[in-house]
């Protein structure tokens, strides 16, 4: 099975388990801030999910909080890639306020369904979610100010088309402001041999001087790494339990290795 199909397969089912009263990341109900990893659990504040439905909090997959580390301004046009249940777009909304505009883009019926649900429960206007995939996205050139995802690029095996494509629709002077997990060094064969991994964002990571090529060759300026958490054995261990890996034996390839990161980049403005 191609490793988009997988995605497509995983996320969906993610949906479905949330419409069906449990949550996204888990068999059973689990508590909107404690997933069962770390990289998902304890993204939002209380505060910036106030007023959000329920289901919209319990279906987010992501690594970080790409609509608090964003600059968003009035006025201004979103794009999340991979938008999921819909919370960056609704939460990336209400900062753009009634004059902006925010797209959801997904490859997932159950998802755009889920995020639809969502934007109808909060009551925010200025929002469409989109279906398409990320490697061709569905909006003309130069249409949007700021582009977020939150651990999507990841999933992408085409990272080059999806960069080419995010510096396509945006405007001369637009932003990318995404969270995604970084590696810093070598991942271990037995992870990136791992299909099922590509679903929690590790096996795709890039490493940090390949994701800031890519985004130099994609025609990108002002590319910055911030890492926003870096994750020890012991979370390695909560995300590679069960997937045939011996943390264990690769403990000190792994160690501090993986990051979630938030990764700022610029298309340069026409001369």
């Amino acid at each position: 099975m191609e490793i988009k199909e997988i995605v497509k397969e995983k996320y969906g089912q993610a949906a479905l388990r949330v419409q069906t009263g449990g949550s996204s990341c888990c068999g059973g109900r689990a508590a909107v801030d404690a997933c069962c990893d770390p990289i998902t659990s304890n993204l939002y504040g209380a505060g910036e999910i106030h007023g959000l439905p329920q289901e919209a909090v319990q279906a987010s997959l992501g690594c970080g909080n790409p609509t608090a580390l964003a600059q968003l301004n009035p006025g201004e046009t979103v794009l999340d890639l991979g938008s999921g249940g819909g919370i960056d777009v609704l939460l990336s909304a209400k900062r753009v306020g009634p004059s902006g505009k925010a797209y959801g883009l997904d490859m997932t019926d159950e998802m755009l369904a889920l995020a639809r649900e969502n934007q109808r429960k909060a009551g925010i206007q200025n929002v469409e979610f989109l279906k398409g995939e990320i490697e061709q996205i569905p909006l003309p050139d130069n249409s949007v100010d700021v582009i977020i995802s939150n651990c999507v690029i990841n999933l992408s095996a085409d990272k080059d088309r999806v960069l080419a494509e995010a510096f396509r629709v945006l405007k001369p002077g637009g932003r990318v402001a995404v969270s995604d997990v970084v590696v810093r060094g070598e991942v271990p064969s037995e992870v990136r041999r791992n299909m099922e991994l590509w679903v929690g964002c590790i096996a795709g990571a890039l490493e940090e001087s390949d994701y800031r090529g890519k985004l130099a060759r994609a025609g990108f300026g002002d590319i910055t790494v911030e890492p926003t958490r870096v994750y020890n054995v012991e979370d390695a261990r909560q995300f590679l339990n069960g997937q045939g890996v011996d943390v264990d034996a690769i403990a000190t390839l792994v160690q501090d290795k993986f990051m979630s990161a938030f990764i700022r980049a610029v298309k340069p403005r026409q001369n």
